[in-house]
């Protein structure tokens, strides 16, 4: 890196996003306080601001809300020297990624702080390689929900000063209570401190809003953690009925094959059990659950925030109107109208090439046609049958579940959409 940034005035706009830690000036690099010497401007919140003693640049507190405001702000002051300031590791759930996306990689010059997640580790002693980060600044509490399991250790980064409280009982409510809690103020600062507890009794309705949540996941007895394969019990989503079985949901999924980042569209959701399996599979995996009555809809969002992935996108209206408009998706799984007119074909012609599309059918009709799409598109299909042992009596049989037929077809990549 270069001591002395480049002239944004000669070019594309050039930003410099220096990390800083709450020990302020006094704990950054000589890179980072060169680029804050020869600013012109310098955007941050109030509070990293505040750190920096007074330069000659001029002074940008971030906006609320920032995101919708960030183009407007440095198109606004293309030509001067801009630097922004960042907490900890810019390009850790930090500013930074987000200008990334925005400039190009090529127009952003990053001087990195150590990350919270660094010193709360370092605090702890506990291995970061080994330790769960969950970022709730901007998602809800019960996306802690995926990461909890027995003998896990998770840092949460905190929204607030409330996030304590809220990590505490959600872990209680769920059966972890004898979690160790221990909550990390202003890392790195003068002020540190350190408070600890258990969830179950955790006292402190707020703490300070620059903190991070170390969690040491303890289930207890009696609590039965659910499994990070396809093919969650049953009893683990409410519904009425309208569920794809444990056995057949997790042959679906394989087909479905997910991979990291990909867009599940789930049609004819019912309880939404693909769709949120599909984003169990992986924290950047993403899924839209269509479903067109109310009530189930409404039911999918439960269940989604149970299972931790409360940023399941429910649609609520009927197949196909409800798919336009959607982003194009990876794969597709036709739980329910694939009779319906028009559905596959829609959901054919949105899905990406090298996507897949699974329908399941259990009734002759929707055998009838997903056979004619088999005929037309080929694929594989399977038919799968499947019996739970249940009491006849006083002994013990078999009770079969409706027969399910899978039938599974990939797009060309060289087809065009």
């Amino acid at each position: 890196m270069s001591d002395t940034p480049a002239d944004p005035g000669a070019g594309p706009v050039t930003v410099a996003v220096v990390g800083i830690g709450a020990d302020g000036w006094a704990g950054l690099p000589a890179a980072a306080r060169r680029e804050l010497h020869t600013a012109e401007v310098l955007m941050g919140s109030a509070r990293q601001l505040a750190l920096i003693p007074e330069p000659t640049a001029e002074r940008v507190v971030w906006p609320s809300p920032l995101l919708p405001a960030l183009p407007g702000l440095i198109a606004a002051h293309s030509g001067r020297r801009i630097c922004v300031l960042a907490s900890g590791d810019p390009m850790f759930h930090g500013i930074g990624t987000t200008l990334a996306r925005l400039l190009g990689s090529d127009r952003i010059r990053v001087v990195p702080h150590p990350s919270s997640v660094s010193l709360a580790c370092a605090r702890l002693g506990w291995a970061a390689d080994r330790t769960e980060v969950v970022s709730l600044v901007t998602r809800p509490v019960e996306s802690l929900r995926a990461a909890v399991h027995p003998g896990r250790r998770i840092l949460v980064l905190a929204a607030d000063g409330r996030s304590a409280a809220q990590v505490a009982a959600l872990l209680a409510a769920d059966g972890y209570g004898g979690s160790p809690m221990t909550v990390l103020e202003r890392l790195g600062g003068p002020e540190e401190r350190v408070l600890s507890g258990t969830a179950a009794h955790w006292a402190l309705p707020v703490t300070h809003d620059l903190n991070v949540v170390a969690v040491e996941c303890r289930a207890d007895p009696g609590t039965v953690p659910l499994p990070c394969v396809p093919g969650l019990p049953d009893d683990a989503f409410a519904h009425d009925g309208q569920l794809t079985k444990r056995e057949v949901r997790a042959v679906t999924l394989s087909r479905l094959a997910p991979v990291p980042g990909e867009l599940l569209w789930d049609v004819g959701a019912g309880a939404g059990s693909i769709a949120i399996e599909w984003m169990r599979g992986h924290r950047a995996n993403r899924a839209v659950a269509v479903e067109r009555d109310p009530a189930r809809a409404a039911g999918i969002a439960g269940n989604a925030a149970r299972l931790g992935v409360p940023e399941l996108n429910v649609v609520t209206g009927p197949a196909p109107a409800a798919l336009a408009g959607l982003p194009a998706p990876d794969a597709v799984f036709v739980g329910g109208g694939v009779t319906v007119p028009g559905v596959v074909e829609a959901c054919w012609a949105a899905l990406r090439p090298g996507g897949r599309l699974v329908a399941n059918a259990v009734t002759v009709e929707s055998e009838a046609v997903v056979a004619s799409w088999y005929g037309e598109l080929g694929g594989d299909l399977v038919r799968l049958a499947v019996s739970r042992a249940a009491p006849v009596g006083g002994f013990t049989g078999w009770r079969p579940l409706m027969p399910v037929t899978v039938w599974t077809a990939v797009k060309s990549t060289e087809e065009q959409r």
